[in-house]
């Protein structure tokens, strides 16, 4: 399964090949179907645990260094190391363009852990965080990193994270009641 989660992350839904999944776990093409009934229960068996592997690393960075705060999120998420390591990274940022265009079981699949995703960020922002706001920062965060990926300057790509970065960082912060309109 991490062999697959990672090809999944790297080389899309489509991507991923039995034969060169089988002979990086050194076992047999036919060996594949003693664990799996079909390539679509491989692939979806491989989406959950991509997903799975995001969260857990995403609380692991956090808990490492204090903490987690929507500076530290936003820092982790919209890095270029993140941007540069699709395959190590958010499958979620790597995978929704084809979970979209995928079978039910695969989308069901991703919003289950959608949600989960939303839920993380609202306990980071804090409790008083609305649920459209984490949601927010949220979509803001997979299509910069989505984008940064397609651009063909680096400096226009780092710009892209940059710019969600200051984007989520002031949209997270409370309100300032000193503040006029």
């Amino acid at each position: 399964m991490e062999v697959a989660a990672t090809q999944l992350r790297e080389a899309g839904l489509d991507g991923v090949s039995i034969s060169d999944l089988m002979k990086a776990v050194d076992l047999t093409h036919g060996g594949f179907y003693g664990h799996f009934p079909s390539r679509d229960d491989l692939v979806a068996a491989a989406l959950d645990k991509a997903l799975t592997d995001g969260e857990a690393s995403a609380v692991k960075s956090g808990s490492t260094r204090g903490k987690r705060t929507l500076k530290s999120v936003a820092n982790s998420y919209l890095s270029k190391i993140h941007r540069d390591n699709p395959s190590a990274g958010c499958a979620v940022s790597a995978l929704a363009g084809d979970v979209a265009r995928s079978n039910i079981q695969n989308r069901e699949i991703m919003s289950k852990h959608l949600e989960k995703y939303f839920d993380n960020i609202t306990g980071v922002v804090g409790d008083e965080c609305p649920r459209d706001l984490a949601i927010s920062l949220m979509c803001m965060m997979v299509g910069a990193v989505t984008l940064s990926r397609v651009m063909t300057d680096p400096g226009r790509s780092d710009g892209v994270l940059q710019a969600a970065r200051n984007a989520m960082l002031q949209l997270g912060q409370p309100e300032n009641p000193s503040s006029t309109e």
